[in-house]
């Protein structure tokens, strides 16, 4: 066997991985490999895999396999974030960002990670300092987010604690560039290469004269600030409510270089994957 001992799961809640988990399971059975799964995910199919908690599952993996979609993905990153595992997506269901593979094409991909053919595209973090002192991380996007009813997302922007822009919307978004083509994108933030070490600050449906979105380096830091006018708002991490921030609060974002290691088989790239996804037409032709 090559470099792939132990081979890490994480499943979708509910999309059916049996045939990738049982395709896994026999490509690591015959070349005398382990293949561990979090308890609560394995447990609900018929398989072999040994349960192993997320701090072990980390330790332990040489690589660890998504198999659901982009959501799956970004819970496999973080699952690993700081840590030197590699993450194959594997796709079972629509064409997604961050997955590599479609389940066919798993024996062929493992075995070329087992015979290091492969490149590791590395993966920015963003972690906010919530004002309780909780720290939450994201590989997408933390966005603070307007609770239907209670005023809006009312908050202004400072770089290193020099403020820039006051935004008053529906939400204002910090995105990665890996995010890019997520939350912030809806709200009209442009497509940004996952190489592009940076984040983006957007609003989402803004009420404010100054409506455009602000790009950072990885090096800066931005402080969002509650202004009195705003209401009630909620801190989504990679889609999910994370917290509640109220008029007054602070909330930091900071960046992590190369939080994740994401594999590519040099099938797609990404630009290819984001025209079939955002179905990107051919340019204007000029006169």
């Amino acid at each position: 066997m090559g470099m792939v001992h132990t081979v890490g799961l994480v499943l979708h809640p509910q999309r059916d991985s049996k045939e990738a988990v049982d395709t896994i399971v026999g490509w690591a059975g015959r070349r005398g490999g382990t293949v561990l799964g979090l308890p609560e995910e394995i447990g609900r199919i018929d398989c072999s895999a040994i349960p192993a908690g997320p701090g072990a599952l980390v330790e332990r993996a040489d690589l660890l396999v998504s198999l659901g979609g982009d959501g799956t993905m970004l819970r496999s990153m973080r699952l690993v974030s700081g840590q030197r595992t590699p993450v194959l997506g594997v796709n079972l269901g629509r064409l997604g960002f961050l997955a590599e593979i479609d389940v066919k094409d798993l024996p062929d991909a493992l075995t070329s990670i087992d015979e290091h053919r492969y490149q590791v595209e590395p993966r920015m973090a963003i972690s906010a300092e919530l004002p309780g002192g909780e720290t939450v991380s994201a590989f997408n996007d933390i966005a603070l987010v307007r609770v239907p009813g209670d005023g809006l997302a009312a908050v202004e922007v400072a770089v290193h604690d020099q403020p820039f822009v006051r935004y008053a919307g529906d939400a204002v978004i910090v995105a990665t560039s890996t995010g890019s083509t997520a939350y912030s994108y809806s709200a009209g933030g442009p497509i940004v290469s996952p190489a592009v070490e940076g984040f983006l600050v957007v609003p989402a449906a803004a009420h404010s004269t100054f409506n455009r979105a602000v790009m950072l380096s990885a090096d800066e830091e931005v402080t969002l600030r509650l202004l009195p006018t705003c209401g009630t708002l909620a801190v989504e991490v990679d889609g999910g409510v994370a917290a509640q921030v109220h008029p007054g609060d602070c909330v930091r974002v900071t960046a992590a270089r190369g939080a994740a290691s994401v594999v590519r088989l040099g099938d797609s790239t990404f630009y290819e994957r984001a025209r079939r996804k955002l179905r990107v037409s051919g340019s204007a032709e000029a006169d």
